[in-house]
């Protein structure tokens, strides 16, 4: 990393002294050398960066990506997974275990932490509940735990069977471990494809009721408050979720949540021209579902939004939306939409870097001088296309592929590395 100057950059790092004022940044051999209302260039050889109008924050992490490697390296691999993110802002991200094998074991994490070793972006693996993701018989936990793992789940898959799901919460609490719960009642779900409401009756595709999810938040509520543990629930969907989480953190239930970021601004209605690019899981609800959830991110009930990066190739994509594959590519896209949903940046910043780290229990970078420079800067007010040009991930299954987006992380910086556009 070369010696960066950065000029009247707002600063967001919680616990700095120039915490929400503007300040000068010297970073030097990828450490913090210097922070200050003003700071001369030290050398001819420093690169100068204008920073008014800019936010310098700890680099984001995500809670939630598909990283495809190992097994589907034609969707996405932990290099080209590393960069998207890397674009996007994020230093650190969790990739889920949905791979071909699942990281069902301590050879998956040690495979995917020792793959990643030299990357901008850190690869933190989670290990999955249940052995294959079958919902039938624990997984290694405790030696995932050992060799990485920061967090238990099965992905997409939901766990069905109650009793594995007690189990698993109980016993990784012997070693501090989390489960992170995917919330959603199969049974009731079905074949769904779209939210189950007056759009979907319109279109006449089977709809995913929001019971199908709250129908499992308070399942597994009941089960982390009956085990005294930690639960936290990924990607929730629905008023009623937020309101169910929001009642058990009132009750004083160990309880966390997030949500993928275009669950806040996308509804159902864009479902209307059958883009499968729109197709996720949890589906798009409602226009209400959606201030809830925003509400939910203001008044502290929703703790992290993620990216649910899941890329797939074009021909799981440019089919009929009934055959059509769950999920699109976030990585790149989060800042801009949590900035279009009407986000702080101090918000921004409490939800995409502070909180997905306590909730790994992982540390959040500081801004002191000597410490590793793990930060972003990102512009609120620039704009950029997402397209071939500047994608960085494998695959290109994101509806916003070709538009114009407003926020951009400009620089990225981890381990001595620095991503800039």
């Amino acid at each position: 990393m070369k010696t960066i100057l950065l000029h009247s950059v707002k600063i967001l790092f919680p616990g700095s002294a120039f915490y929400d004022q503007t300040a000068d940044v010297l970073i030097r051999d990828g450490k913090i050398a210097d922070v200050s209302a003003q700071i001369s260039a030290p050398g001819d050889d420093t690169l100068v960066i204008d920073g008014h109008g800019k936010i310098f924050a700890p680099g984001f992490f995500d809670l939630n990506a598909n990283l495809g490697e190992p097994g589907d390296e034609t969707k996405e691999d932990l290099a080209s997974g590393s960069a998207a993110a890397a674009a996007g802002g994020f230093t650190g991200v969790a990739t889920q275990p949905a791979t071909h094998p699942p990281v069902h074991s301590k050879s998956e994490v040690s495979y995917i932490i020792n793959k990643s070793k030299g990357f901008l972006t850190d690869i933190y693996p989670v290990g999955c509940i249940s052995f294959n993701r079958e919902g039938k018989d624990l997984a290694e936990l405790y030696d995932m735990s050992l060799a990485g793992a920061v967090a238990f789940s099965d992905g997409t898959k939901p766990v069905g069977d109650s009793g594995l799901m007690s189990r698993a919460m109980l016993y990784v609490k012997g070693f501090d471990g989390l489960i992170l719960s995917y919330p959603e009642d199969s049974s009731i779900a079905g074949k769904g494809k779209m939210n189950e409401g007056v759009m979907s009756t319109y279109l006449g595709m089977k709809g995913i009721p929001p019971l199908a999810e709250e129908v499992f938040i308070s399942r597994d509520l009941f089960l982390a408050e009956y085990n005294d543990s930690k639960i936290h629930f990924s990607t929730i969907s629905s008023a009623g979720s937020v309101d169910l989480i929001r009642e058990a953190k009132k009750k004083g239930l160990k309880v966390t949540c997030d949500v993928a970021a275009h669950h806040l601004v996308l509804n159902e209605e864009v479902l209307e021209g059958f883009d499968s690019n729109y197709k996720v899981k949890p589906p798009l609800r409602t226009s209400k579902d959606s201030e809830a959830l925003l509400e939910g991110l203001r008044d502290g009930t929703i703790d992290a939004v993620v990216s649910q990066h899941t890329p797939h190739e074009i021909e799981f994509k440019d089919v009929e939306f009934e055959i059509a594959a769950f999920g699109i590519t976030g990585l790149q896209t989060v800042l801009p939409l949590v900035l279009k949903a009407g986000l702080s940046p101090a918000l921004i910043v409490e939800k995409l870097s502070v909180n997905p780290r306590s909730i790994l229990n992982l540390p959040v970078p500081a801004l002191e001088k000597g410490e590793e420079a793990n930060f972003v800067l990102f512009a609120p007010e620039e704009e950029w296309v997402l397209d071939e040009n500047t994608n960085r991930s494998r695959s290109s299954n994101s509806p916003f592929m070709g538009t114009s987006l407003k926020g951009k992380a400009l620089i990225t910086g981890n381990k001595g590395q620095v991503f800039s556009w």
